[in-house]
């Protein structure tokens, strides 16, 4: 039901910044609890951080003080500003509901130089 199209990916040098998007299709998205994931090779998909409807946010250890969750429910689109970025940032990002009840999206590539 709801689509969700992640962009803003890209190649960046380490220490390096960049800003994700997922933009969905449905203004549903709007009361649930969204979040961002990675996933790389060989690995499982981990959770990176979640927001909330109301703007609470989490965050994964490996990430905390470097990246930052946000959302605009009225563009029904979420936001992932990636700070300092390292090599272990490298992966595949999405997008999804936290309990990943949506169907995916096609990801947005980071890659980190080091």
């Amino acid at each position: 039901q709801v689509q969700l199209v992640e962009s803003g990916g890209g190649l960046v040098q380490a220490g390096g910044s960049l800003r994700l998007s997922c933009a969905a299709s449905s203004s549903n998205f709007r009361i649930n609890i969204m979040a961002w994931f990675r996933q790389v090779p060989e690995k499982q998909r981990e959770l990176v951080a979640s927001i909330t409807s109301g703007g609470i946010t989490t965050y994964a250890e490996s990430v905390k003080g470097r990246f930052t969750i946000s959302r605009d429910n009225v563009a029904n689109t979420m936001y992932l500003q990636m700070n300092s970025l390292n090599a272990e940032d490298t992966g595949v990002y999405y997008c999804n509901e936290v309990r990943m009840r949506f169907s995916w999206g096609k990801g947005t590539q980071v890659t980190v130089s080091s």
